[in-house]
């Protein structure tokens, strides 16, 4: 069995920066802890999660709480955090809160019970997740939560992008589909939107961040005639899809489309689909390892770490 010598002879670095690293410090070089995480995978090295766990009183799991298990976005981005966290000798749980209050709320309590090291959260109640989380180390996703640390996307930014390229691509009346009231990246997208557009438009619709709620929103938008839409995720863009068959119309050369997050099946279609696509593996890893490195130094300040998405151009915003 590989011991964290062997990992630091691998690496060319000390035994107390391979510990440093593995334990997710941010002290260590980013070259260094790049070394020392591909020797330990090399090796096959797991940390002695027995006797951590007897110095920490706490268990070597992760507890990752996502709002939507089924939008390939959330799922990528658990990816990201177990890749991470198996590296540095972590497990990871993973809850899916459906976007209900209260179903986040019963896993929070759960988290806590079985004495977590940590929560990476995509919160669907902020006041209630902050109030129960506190003293347990936490790292928020997709979503803010004062605070504490979080990687976030800056969406409203890629909203006004996607909707200034229906715009230059010839499209006079974009419409906007995007998710609840209240949800930061629906509210998020919303704006970018209005950024591009002037203002308020009454070509704007909200509905639940799923297929369903994409496409009732899409029925009702296409009674006013829209000739391009923004779409706030990949779930909803199926049910926009859906609606603008039903109705006879086919992307790009009846209604143009532009959806948020790269999906698999979005160069499947015909024709493929323009998206604004989210680095989620990369929020995931980042977010692990800002956990991890909370677990190392509870008392360090909050880190905000903001990502940019991009365009992805294909044929369904081509006129």
């Amino acid at each position: 069995m590989p011991t964290i010598t062997d990992v630091a002879r691998r690496a060319g670095v000390s035994t107390a920066t391979v510990s440093r690293t593995l334990n997710g410090k941010s002290t260590v070089d980013p070259m260094l802890a790049g070394r020392v995480r591909e020797a330990a995978e090399e090796l096959g090295y797991h940390p002695n999660g027995l006797a951590r766990n007897l110095r920490r009183q706490e268990t070597a799991v992760l507890a990752l709480i996502i709002s939507d298990v089924e939008n390939p976005f959330f799922t990528a981005i658990a990816r990201g955090v177990e890749d991470t966290a198996q590296t540095a000798g972590y497990s990871v749980v993973l809850c899916n809160s459906d976007e209900n209050p209260e179903k986040e709320r019963r896993y929070i309590d759960i988290a806590l019970q079985e004495r977590v090291a940590g929560v990476v959260l995509s919160p669907t109640d902020a006041s209630s997740s902050i109030a129960r989380l506190r003293g347990t180390p936490v790292v928020a996703v997709d979503r803010p939560l004062s605070d504490c640390d979080q990687v976030l996307v800056d969406s409203r930014r890629a909203a006004r992008e996607a909707t200034e390229h229906l715009i230059g691509n010839g499209y006079a009346r974009i419409g906007c589909i995007t998710g609840p009231t209240g949800v930061r990246t629906a509210d998020d997208r919303l704006a970018g939107y209005r950024d591009a557009v002037g203002g308020a438009s009454p070509l704007e619709r909200r509905a639940e961040y799923r297929a369903g709620g994409g496409r009732r929103a899409a029925e009702e938008l296409l009674a006013c005639s829209p000739d391009a839409l923004l779409v706030g995720n990949s779930s909803m863009a199926v049910g926009v899809l859906e609606a603008l068959g039903k109705a006879g119309l086919r992307s790009g050369r009846d209604v143009g489309v532009v959806a948020f997050d790269d999906a698999p099946w979005a160069t499947l279609i015909d024709p493929p689909l323009t998206v604004i696509a989210q680095p989620a593996r990369e929020i995931g890893a980042e977010a692990a390892r800002l956990l991890l490195a909370r677990i190392a130094e509870p008392d360090r300040p909050p880190v905000a770490t903001t990502l940019r998405a991009h365009l992805i151009e294909r044929g369904s915003s081509r006129k």
